[in-house]
């Protein structure tokens, strides 16, 4: 029986203990927290959306970065094969909006429960606040570890780097997996946060703070170029704007912050009208309060924290009665509707982003296995790796399907 170490506890940690143990191995799980699934307890607002319920063309549609090293893994371990081994494991699951995934409780500490109950099912040893310092190496080949505070290394047949990325550091997030690959030669693409808030350069948006829309299209320019494009909900910050869709646009957005061009994010509020129907529309509403004053003439139109903000931008005067305002002046108020133009300066940091973009290069990593392609012996699993994914589940998912190849390889 081969002894195989899993250094950190989040998901993909725990997922490739339990296939280790499963396959025979003897297996320690390190975790450098006094519990396991830190970071899982807070996903999908503690709900917990562990996987996507949609077919395969659809999953990888939505992998931002390298789903064809992702092949494999997910081939060997699916969603759907995720979803059974849930409520094999008799935790009941539901499926919402967008195929979205959760426990039927909606409570995350069900699944860390679930997961920690079939650790303790294969005999996995489960070593809390031990905190992983180096990896030893001899020959080309895993040896051992040595935990802070022990004076000898521990010595073992294989490691799983499971230590997750940067983002929600008060969860233990520390970059560990990175100095560790980096130690045995790997190299580490950049790293940034990602599926964060934006941060915007206008000062009114503190005014709409807590204001959702629904049904919204958003464009992301840099100069000429479309960056991103896309439809769904949005939520204004005291800072700039959050919500799903504007977390989806941050992975694809990075590399033009902070260039030449500045970055533009363009909100249609109403996508499912041209001009000319919304003109129609506004000229049906102005016909009903032909006697009020201007800033009186919305309330059909938007939600009441916009009204201000949207008369201010068109230029027209909020006092003005709404049988004088002039063709130009109504056109000008169409062009604001369907053109909300904001100035994104920067994301938000690692202590609000669902996830880390970048990670160790998959270049150097078996696709079909998980190890190590300088260090035999050494295997690496979730957010580590440079994978990433939009919201919904596929993040979660990326962690399931390369923990249970790593376990499954050793």
């Amino acid at each position: 029986m081969s002894k195989v170490f899993v250094v950190g506890g989040g998901a993909a940690g725990m997922l490739a203990a339990i296939t280790a143990a499963r396959n025979g191995h003897k297996v320690i799980l390190f975790e450098k927290n006094e519990k396991l699934g830190k970071k899982l307890f807070i996903t999908g607002k503690g709900r917990c959306n562990l996987t996507n319920a949609c077919d395969k063309d659809t999953f990888f549609s939505q992998v931002v970065t390298n789903p064809k090293f992702l092949f494999k893994a997910y081939h060997t371990f699916s969603n759907y094969d995720a979803m059974d081994f849930f409520e094999q494991l008799g935790l009941a699951l539901k499926t919402e909006r967008g195929m979205r995934v959760f426990p039927e409780s909606d409570k995350s500490s069900d699944v860390i429960a679930a997961l920690k109950r079939e650790l303790e099912r294969q005999s996995v040893s489960i070593r809390y606040q031990s905190q992983v310092e180096e990896l030893v190496v001899k020959d080309g080949s895993f040896y051992g570890l040595r935990i802070k505070g022990a004076s000898e290394a521990l010595t073992g047949d294989a490691v799983i780097i499971a230590t997750g990325g940067l983002s929600y550091p008060v969860t233990g997030s520390s970059g560990d997996g990175y100095r560790f690959a980096k130690s045995l030669g790997h190299s580490v693409t950049d790293l940034s946060p990602s599926l964060v808030p934006l941060h915007t350069k206008e000062s009114f948006v503190r005014d709409l703070m807590g204001l959702s829309l629904k049904n919204i299209e958003i464009t992301v320019t840099s100069g000429q170029k479309q960056v991103y494009h896309d439809f769904g909900e949005l939520l204004f910050t005291h800072f700039g704007v959050s919500g799903p869709v504007i977390l989806s646009a941050s992975s694809y957005i990075q590399p033009y912050i902070g260039k030449q061009d500045p970055l533009k994010l363009c909100i249609d509020l109403k996508p499912a009208l041209s001009e000319e129907q919304l003109d129609a529309r506004i000229l049906r509403d102005f016909e009903e309060f032909k006697n009020k004053q201007f800033k009186n003439s919305l309330d059909h139109l938007l939600p009441n924290k916009l009204i201000d903000v949207i008369i201010r931008l068109s230029l027209i005067d909020s006092e003005k009665k709404v049988n004088s305002i002039t063709k130009e002046e109504r056109l000008r108020l169409v062009h604001v509707l369907k053109h909300f133009t904001l100035q994104i300066t920067r994301l938000a940091d690692y202590n609000q982003a669902v996830i880390t973009k970048g990670g160790i290069n998959v270049k150097e990593i078996n696709p079909s296995t998980m190890e190590s392609k300088l260090v035999s012996r050494v295997y690496f699993a979730g957010e580590v790796l440079d994978l990433d994914a939009l919201t919904g589940g596929f993040n979660l998912q990326i962690a399931w399907s390369t923990a249970y190849l790593a376990g499954l390889s050793i």
